[in-house]
């Protein structure tokens, strides 16, 4: 019991010691990044066993961790949203195609292996990471793992720049146009709302008192359930129908967005599923920290000018009506919401001289950087990690 207790508080003590980074730098450094450095810094030097988030007790809580979580994440899904911003949805996949083109043409170089890993990384987040380094891991390609691994730790670094560059451009434009007059903000796009703000008259809201922390559980618990009998007899991988079906309860109102959230849950369950990709660094080498760096570079490098080509150069920022707006949209894949709502605020609050400019620049940027977050990272990378966890 004690060196039970003994590696969970290592494990925890690192996703803990990057959260209070993040908070410190103002999340100018990833608490991710930080806590899966500190792990792979001490697989590297022995500090800590392999099977660390074993001994802590935590495998098997990862297995059922995963689906419960997605289920949660669909009921955050705002489908009127995504709806009413199909153009940004679009651009969304738009971008994470170019991303799967981009890197399956480089797989001679990388390796299939990497570049299969790769894409639903890229492409979205923790889901989709512990999905493919998991995989990898089981069907014995832990060098693929621990590249993956890397791949998140350090994607919102490399999304952050653009997205930050491009919006700042694109806000500057909109504040210049709001200056002369030419647009008002009842113009333009009404900012982001949550689910909870487009359910009317929703079930959970008359019978809130219900919703307890045991109870929210239990019904997140049954939607992993459903996902995995169906994963079962159709070979669906449950990660696709926990979302689906976490997107359609949370639609109809009948249980609250983010359940486990509600039910004060959500901060252990994402900590294991987190948790989960440490072993994937378990077996890098200092000598496999060389290679990967350069392969790092050739990733995220390829994406970026792909993406610049085919929604830049080529016309299909057209799409959305701005090259600057269509990039930063782009970048969500790498960021995830709601990374990508606290860039959008800190342009806003950087280029505004005052409380109604902020405004107007937030009813712009706000739901387009929202909404890609969230279509992609939470969504979208979901389906085509399910997807191509089958050709590994």
């Amino acid at each position: 019991m004690i060196n039970m207790l003994l590696m969970l508080l290592i494990v925890v003590g690192l996703f803990g010691l990057g959260d209070f980074l993040g908070v410190l730098t103002k999340a100018k450094l990833s608490s991710v990044f930080v806590a899966l450095l500190g792990a792979l810094i001490l697989f590297m030097t022995g500090t800590i066993p392999a099977d660390i988030v074993a001994q802590a007790g935590l495998s098997d809580i990862a297995k059922w961790a995963s689906p419960i979580l997605v289920f949660s994440m669909g009921t955050m899904i705002n489908i009127k949203q995504l709806f009413d911003e199909w153009r940004t949805v679009l651009m969304s996949l738009i971008a994470m195609m170019v991303a799967l083109v981009s890197l399956m043409l480089v797989s001679p170089i990388i390796g299939k292996e990497l570049a299969l890993v790769s894409i639903p990384i890229v492409n979205g987040g923790i889901i989709a990471t512990e999905i493919m380094t998991t995989a990898a891991l089981e069907k014995g390609f832990p060098f693929a793992a621990g590249f993956g691994a890397l791949v998140y730790a350090i994607q919102k670094f490399v999304g952050t720049v653009p997205a930050s560059y491009f919006g700042l451009k694109e806000a500057n434009i909109i504040v210049t146009e709001y200056r002369k007059n030419s647009i008002s903000i009842t113009e333009l796009k009404k900012e982001a709302t949550t689910q909870e703000a487009t359910v009317k008259q929703a079930v959970y809201k008359k019978y809130i008192s219900y919703y307890t922390p045991f109870v929210c559980f239990a019904l997140a618990t049954l939607g992993g359930l459903i996902a995995v009998i169906i994963q079962k007899y159709t070979g669906l991988h449950n990660s696709i129908t926990s979302l689906i079906l976490g997107a359609i309860v949370g639609y109809m109102g009948l249980v609250p967005p983010n359940i486990l959230d509600h039910g004060k849950s959500s901060g252990l369950i994402t900590m294991v599923v987190f948790a989960a990709i440490i072993p994937s660094l378990a077996k890098i080498t200092f000598g496999d920290l060389v290679t990967m760096s350069w392969l790092l570079v050739v990733i995220f490098g390829v994406v970026l000018l792909g993406t610049y080509f085919f929604i830049c150069v080529l016309p299909t920022w057209k799409l959305v009506g701005s090259k600057n707006l269509a990039f930063g949209i782009a970048m969500g894949q790498l960021l995830g919401f709601p990374a990508t709502y606290l860039i959008a605020n800190e342009i806003a609050t950087a280029v505004s001289e005052n409380d109604e400019e902020y405004k107007v620049i937030m009813a712009k940027l706000g739901p387009a950087y929202v909404v890609s977050g969230m279509a992609s990272v939470t969504t979208l990378s979901v389906f085509i990690a399910g997807f191509l966890v089958n050709f590994l």
